[in-house]
């Protein structure tokens, strides 16, 4: 039997006020994340995957943007399920740090420049578990060393510029499992990194994520990265779930032009040489991703889908079931394949 799920979104749709307009950043999504299991959420810059994990957190600009619609049932470590949507700002601060974690796209950012480390970890310890000080700073000290940096007494005095890229966000992962966590949200957590270092963040995370049974929402636009590490994928498109399913099966069988296209624009390993000679470019999606402001009618990619027909200009589609657990955003889905 399935277990229920940690997180669960339901026709959740976030909206940002620009000049005495209402943009929708986020428009319908549902998913569902359980224990134990990593969901990844993919798609190009502006598709809405961070809009909707700071949606979640409910980190959104203030007086900008607001979720306009849905729900965000959350199922904490006391076992009961809250609607974050419904909660208050004091309601939030308990969850957010304590229930879930989250680990930004860039920790030179994220990590405040003018304190040490250890305190920064420590923070949230003393919050959320009412340690005292000289304890939260030991405790700080044992989840550097948790999470692989040497010498991590040393480090813990020092301030997030005396440490490389990799150190730093392995300190903000640190930050983010302090107070274990039911689930963990990483807002691409390797972008920054080199290739080499990357690897070594997603082992951790994984042995992390395996240890504590969390569940993870991981937002990313490298499918390769998808591919190592997600069970589950999600495919956004300019606010829009256009596909979702088991990672193996969408990436075997997509079924929406998007996802074909992400797929094919790929490099794979041994081809760089032999299109090199060939004088062959690596396949793109053409056109850019609709602005928020402007979007098109009925299917929002039909003006980049090689697919489209006059239909797909008329009306949204519905997400339709493939089979179990997959589904399409595409009037085509039976008669298009990779």
């Amino acid at each position: 039997m399935t277990p229920e799920p940690i997180l669960q979104i339901k026709g959740l749709r976030t909206v940002f006020r620009v000049r005495a307009r209402e943009i929708a950043a986020v428009n319908g999504i549902d998913l569902a994340v359980h224990p134990g299991e990593t969901v990844a959420l993919v798609g190009e810059s502006g598709s809405g995957k961070s809009v909707t994990s700071l949606s979640v957190m409910r980190l959104l600009a203030r007086k900008i943007g607001s979720i306009d619609a849905g729900s965000i049932r959350f199922r904490g470590k006391d076992g009961k399920v809250k609607d974050l949507v419904a909660l208050s700002e004091e309601e939030m601060r308990h969850i957010r740090g304590n229930d879930i974690g989250m680990v930004f796209q860039e920790p030179m950012t994220s990590l405040n420049p003018v304190y040490t480390v250890g305190d920064q970890i420590s923070e949230s310890l003393r919050v959320h578990r009412g340690i005292g000080k000289r304890d939260a700073l030991e405790a700080a000290v044992g989840l550097l060393e948790k999470v692989g940096i040497p010498d991590a007494r040393r480090r813990a005095r020092q301030y997030p510029h005396e440490m490389s890229g990799g150190m730093r966000q392995r300190v903000t992962i640190a930050m983010a499992l302090a107070c274990d966590p039911t689930l963990l949200i990483a807002d691409e957590p390797t972008t920054a990194l080199d290739v080499t270092i990357q690897a070594q963040i997603l082992d951790l995370m994984q042995k992390l994520q395996r240890e504590r049974s969390m569940g993870m929402l991981f937002v990313t636009h490298n499918l390769g990265v998808v591919a190592e590490i997600a069970h589950r994928v999600v495919v956004m498109y300019a606010g829009r779930i256009v596909e979702t399913g088991a990672v193996a099966e969408v990436f075997r069988d997509p079924r929406h032009p998007y996802t074909m296209g992400l797929l094919k624009s790929m490099p794979r390993l041994g081809t760089a040489t032999a299109m090199k000679r060939s004088g062959e470019k690596l396949p793109a999606i053409p056109g850019m991703v609709p602005s928020l402001a402007e979007m098109p009618a009925g299917c929002a990619f039909a003006p980049r889908c090689p697919f489209a027909i006059d239909a797909c200009r008329t009306a949204v589609p519905e997400l339709a079931a493939v089979n179990e657990g997959h589904g399409s955003r595409c009037i085509r889905w039976q008669e298009i394949s990779a």
